[in-house]
């Protein structure tokens, strides 16, 4: 399935911004299931810097400065992404848990190592001991790691209620398990934290969820969303994606951009500024599938900048 994706964030000033300094995550990753055939960045005002990286988790970076006085900034990322299904896993089929954590805590392996970078705390998954109750509800000894995992994405989505505008990005993961709600962010958070609990290795994965209209219902073009879930390092298998807002593994309807520690290493667009008085922000997210012979023959990268 191809799909061509256009972000575009919106930002409004009362008073000019005189310089502003930004980094932006919006490019898809190539991954297994996925390849980015392109990917373009629009900015307006035209920056006077801009510059790309890949940064430690292999997401790539974009860094822009815009140094003229303006009351309007607009970035709109487009990309044209190919997803596949992925390689079926049989969970039952996955190594327990408990050995899992031994490998992980003592790894002889590239893979291993690497993912032992998400064992650990990070500036949005702190220490939880309510979380590791929870986890160890489906974490029976000698449980499958994989099987254990989806019966913890199970219960995550029948326990918490999805409920937009009730937590923020700065909401602590203990006050998202305390209400029993919030959002895809907090729910990755939260699975994350149950999973590093025990010792196990988990990732924030940053993408979008192409919608689907209702029957007789039309497309809405921008009507797609930003989506959050994870990814859990299973040996043998690697990293195996998991969504516990939809309770189900993430197929081709997922489009990822990128991963992290949690939502800090993957915020779409971020930077400071300088002047702005009040501000305000619009997001619209449109992911449209297409057909092959629609697409254009040069599929090569590319970067724009519009001035506005």
């Amino acid at each position: 399935m191809f799909y061509q994706v256009r972000h575009t964030t919106t930002y409004l000033y009362s008073d000019a911004v005189v310089l502003c300094q930004n980094q932006a995550r919006l490019s898809p990753q190539t991954a297994p299931g996925q390849t980015r055939h392109s990917f373009s960045l629009d900015i307006s005002p035209e920056p006077s810097v801009r510059r790309r990286w890949t940064d430690a988790f292999q997401n790539e970076v974009w860094y822009f400065s815009i140094e003229v006085p303006h009351h309007r900034l607009q970035v709109t990322s487009r990309a044209l992404v190919e997803r596949l299904p992925a390689e079926p896993v049989v969970a039952w089929a996955t190594l327990p848990w408990e050995q899992t954590r031994d490998l992980l805590a003592r790894p002889q392996g590239v893979a291993e190592r690497l993912a032992g970078q998400f064992r650990v705390e990070s500036p949005f998954i702190m220490e939880l001991p309510e979380a590791r109750d929870y986890a160890l509800q489906s974490f029976l000894p000698g449980r499958p790691i994989l099987e254990a995992s989806l019966d913890l994405t199970r219960r995550i989505h029948a326990d918490f209620h999805y409920s937009p505008a009730t937590t923020a990005v700065s909401t602590p993961t203990r006050e998202v398990f305390l209400s029993r709600r919030g959002v895809c962010q907090d729910f990755a958070h939260l699975q994350i934290t149950c999973l590093r609990s025990l010792g196990l290795a988990a990732r924030y994965v940053s993408g979008y969820l192409v919608t689907v209209p209702p029957p007789g219902k039309a497309r809405l073009v921008g009507a797609d969303a930003s989506h959050a879930w994870l990814s859990v390092f299973v040996p043998g298998s690697g990293w195996i994606d998991l969504d516990p807002t939809n309770n189900l593994i993430p197929g081709v309807r997922h489009v990822t951009i990128g991963w992290g520690r949690d939502y800090g290493d993957v915020c779409p667009i971020k930077g400071v500024f300088t002047g702005g008085g009040g501000q305000s922000i619009a997001v619209a997210v449109d992911v449209e599938p297409v057909e092959m012979s629609s697409l254009a023959s040069d599929l090569a990268d590319e970067v724009t900048v519009t001035p506005e």
